[in-house]
């Protein structure tokens, strides 16, 4: 009797345990339904932000049962039933991202690559901390990074790859401690990349433990990939070490950038590693070299020996050959000499003093320190600015260190300024002036600025709507107005280096006005082939071509011309990828044959359009 009134003590404790437990379900229940409840409005919110969706992928995402797991794209996790990836990738969207993705937060993968989303990123998605892809590439997102992208501890894989994102990459992302793959090539990002001031780096992957800001401090980051944008400044030492890198396509302030594709060679020929920012990621065995058979070895010694043989005897008859026989003296600038030597013995000073000359200082201040930049090339950075008169220009600026200048390039450069100088015509562009200064080293050349952009933007960037027949017709016939003045007008006749929509700006009027910002490319390829022919006058950049040589540029510019028209009339790219060439898509089946033989081959670029001038062929060829 006593032991069951001992026990009826402890029904009153497995009740409450009991219903605790119950509670604690029901908690969980309402916390996943509430989570849930977060998620759905969050996607609806994105769906709402889509304005077109032409496969009806989202045709699904609707609030009629409340459970997005079950929806096209999305994946929940098991237990909660929260949405932990998000994959829409190749779905043709058209829209923005909303905000309101950022109050996903069980969020671990966001795939929208290959869209066609617009507008920026959204500063919310940096509150995703469970977030470990982002992938936003292949889009038209525009505007700067957002530096609350800083916030994503768990990120490993960032791709903004083929956008048109701006500004400077925030320095917030070396906050990222788990970042694998950095991806931000083919952008309009401009300054420097944020590397480290603190801290050092080793080739062997070591970072400094005092880094504190930048990309320097991300200890596990193995790929990364800026090239293609306006960045300039230096590359930070710990990213050109990196395993997978690229940083063409900008114009830093060292020789990494040009001696990468050597580099990148080396390091896999030492690792066993081929390809570049998408070769495989399987090293080779160490210990391969060491399996090399002995007699290769000494053939390959025996070679070197031979080689250097060679050239030490070249190299002798050479010196020998310049004491006896008198030559042009070209040699690399140097700054000890003065101005006058130079000048005098390669070019008519007089000529350059009745040009306008501008200092690097005014143009520093029209330029805001050089940090308005709108273009750039390997050899080229352009600037937008505002001189102190009032009047709007285009700076552009060589990218040349003064200890890789030669008399060659000097030659080239001051004769174009001569060149360019004489020019004067509605349909080209003006101008107005140039900078040459010592210290800093610095060749410039300032143009008028056409506000509008490009022909190119406007037929392919969606603006080909707006760019109504009448204006068509203005741009053609302005263009075709402003070569023959280049060809018949002008004596000697000028040529455009490389004709094509890109060379072609617009005014807000829709004034064509051609540009030769690609003759610097002509520049520094001469100035190697002219290394080997001291003899020939004809062959210094700045001595002039011969008259079979101006008469086929002629002829190329008319030829690009034609393609010029054609992208005018259908506003397709003058290459795709899909459908070939443009010509090749107005040339009759039965006639393509004999136009084979004879049409000029451009080289593929990956955005569509042709890479390099168009390669000339027989003039009496051509249709």
């Amino acid at each position: 009797m006593s032991g069951r009134w001992a026990a009826a003590p402890l029904v009153p404790s497995l009740l409450k345990v009991l219903l605790a437990l119950q509670c604690g379900v029901v908690f969980l229940q309402c916390s996943a339904t509430s989570s849930m409840s977060g998620d759905v409005s969050a996607l609806l919110a994105f769906k709402r932000a889509i304005i077109d969706d032409p496969h009806s992928v989202l045709s699904d995402w609707t609030d009629a049962d409340g459970n997005a797991c079950d929806w096209h794209g999305v994946i929940c996790s098991a237990p909660q039933g929260s949405v932990i990836s998000l994959k829409l990738s190749n779905s043709s969207l058209k829209g923005f991202i909303a905000p309101e993705l950022g109050r996903l937060s069980f969020l671990q993968e966001l795939f929208l690559d290959h869209n066609l989303l617009f507008g920026t990123i959204p500063k919310q998605i940096g509150s995703l901390r469970n977030l470990r892809f982002l992938d936003l590439s292949v889009n038209r997102l525009t505007g700067p990074i957002p530096s609350e992208l800083g916030g994503l501890n768990s990120v490993s894989l960032i791709d903004f790859h083929s956008n048109g994102l701006t500004g400077n990459i925030p320095p917030e992302l070396g906050k990222l401690q788990n970042l694998v793959q950095l991806r931000l090539d083919r952008n309009r990002l401009k300054g420097s990349i944020p590397g480290s001031n603190t801290g050092s780096y080793s080739p062997t992957g070591n970072i400094g433990s005092t880094a504190r800001n930048g990309l320097c401090p991300s200890p596990r980051l193995n790929v990364g990939d800026f090239s293609y944008n306006f960045l300039v400044g230096k590359i930070p030492p710990c990213l050109k070490y990196l395993p997978r890198a690229s940083f063409q396509g900008n114009c830093f302030q060292d020789e990494y950038s040009t001696l990468q594709r050597a580099l990148q060679i080396c390091i896999s020929g030492s690792t066993g590693q081929r390809g570049g920012i998408n070769g495989p990621k399987h090293p080779a065995h160490k210990h391969e070299r060491m399996q090399q058979p002995t007699w290769l070895l000494v053939l390959e010694i025996a070679t070197g020996v031979l080689l250097v043989v060679f050239v030490i005897t070249g190299i002798v008859t050479a010196s020998r050959s310049c004491k006896l026989k008198p030559s042009i003296r070209i040699s690399s600038w140097n700054r000890s000499k003065s101005w006058s030597d130079e000048i005098t013995v390669l070019i008519d000073s007089d000529m350059l003093k009745s040009l306008p000359k501008l200092s690097r200082q005014e143009l520093e201040v029209a330029c805001e320190d050089f940090s308005n930049i709108i273009g750039s090339s390997p050899e080229t950075v352009v600037y937008k600015g505002t001189m102190k008169d009032g009047p709007e220009v285009s700076v552009i600026s060589l990218c040349a260190f003064e200890g890789h200048w030669t008399s060659h390039h000097e030659l080239f450069y001051q004769n174009k300024v001569i060149d360019l100088a004489r020019l004067n015509h509605e349909n080209i562009a003006k101008f107005l002036g140039y900078c040459r200064e010592s210290d800093p080293f610095s060749r410039m050349l300032v143009f008028e600025y056409a506000s509008n952009g490009t022909l190119f933007e406007h037929l392919h960037y969606g603006e080909g709507a707006q760019l109504s027949w009448l204006r068509r017709m203005k741009i053609a016939i302005g263009i075709a107005q402003g070569l023959r003045y280049l060809h018949t007008e002008l004596q000697p006749p000028f040529a455009i280096s490389e004709l094509n929509s890109n060379s072609v700006y617009v005014t807000e009027d829709f004034t064509p006005k051609l540009v030769d910002f690609e003759c610097w490319k002509m520049m520094f390829s001469k100035h190697e082939k002219a290394l080997g022919h001291f003899n020939s006058k004809a062959s210094f950049p700045g001595h002039g071509d011969s008259a079979e040589d101006k008469h086929a540029d002629i002829q190329g510019n008319t030829y690009a011309f034609g393609v010029i028209l054609l992208e005018i009339i259908s506003g397709r790219l003058p290459y795709c990828k899909d459908k070939g060439y443009l010509v090749d898509w107005q040339v009759p089946p039965a006639g393509r044959g004999d136009w084979e033989a004879s049409r000029p081959r451009a080289e593929q670029r990956e955005d569509g359009g042709p890479r390099g001038p168009v390669q000339r062929g027989e003039p009496v060829h051509r249709p």
